[in-house]
């Protein structure tokens, strides 16, 4: 697959062959959302929690005559008074479930297939600036028609680049070991540098 490499302002700077292999896939679901089920499920803290009944601090003597009416409570931190203890809540646990590291690579490879196979990748010479100027780039990802995008760049972001993106809504930056299916596939854009098409398909071959 050969795609156009762009500057940043939006001129032509040759062209480049991207791996059949990694980038020219059919996209399957199910491997895209087990990845993407893994990924939300280490993102989560699973530090919510709940008193139970032996932690409510309330009395455990029991209240009220056993006879004369009235239900026969032992205690007040019972589940159906206010202020008594929730049955079945939360509690402190991880929600980490196992992925192989075959299928989080190949999960990887599909998402870049999708973006891809649905014309929304841009592939940039560098992402050098002069300055952080946020509107300058703001025009130059507008000559690309650019309105939501996650850029992947090589080893490292360039500073002057990571902080004028920093301001403007919908755009992400990464490096190229940050890559992931999650971020790929929530924004419309993907954009890589040549470096991070280096860097990727190194690390996907």
């Amino acid at each position: 697959m050969k795609l156009d490499v762009l500057k940043l302002d939006a001129s032509k700077a040759g062209d480049i062959e991207l791996n059949d292999a990694i980038y020219g896939l059919e996209p399957r679901a199910d491997i895209l959302h087990r990845v993407v089920t893994w990924q939300s499920n280490r993102a989560r803290s699973g530090t919510r929690k709940i008193k139970t009944r032996g932690e409510i601090n309330r009395s455990s003597q029991k209240f009220g005559n056993q006879k004369g009416g009235g239900a026969r409570h032992g205690n007040r931190r019972s589940n159906i008074f206010r202020g008594g203890a929730k049955a079945h809540g939360p509690v402190v646990r991880s929600h980490d479930t196992e992925l192989p590291k075959k299928v989080r690579s190949l999960g990887l490879r599909h998402a870049l297939s999708t973006k891809a196979g649905a014309k929304t990748l841009i592939i940039l010479d560098d992402t050098k600036m002069k300055a952080p100027k946020t509107r300058e780039l703001q025009n130059a990802l507008s000559k690309m028609g650019v309105k939501s995008a996650l850029v992947i760049d090589g080893a490292a972001v360039d500073e002057n680049f990571a902080l004028a993106a920093r301001n403007i809504p919908h755009l992400d930056v990464l490096p190229s070991m940050g890559a992931n299916v999650r971020d790929i596939l929530a924004h419309e854009t993907l954009v890589l540098t040549r470096s991070a098409v280096e860097q990727l398909e190194a690390r996907l071959k």
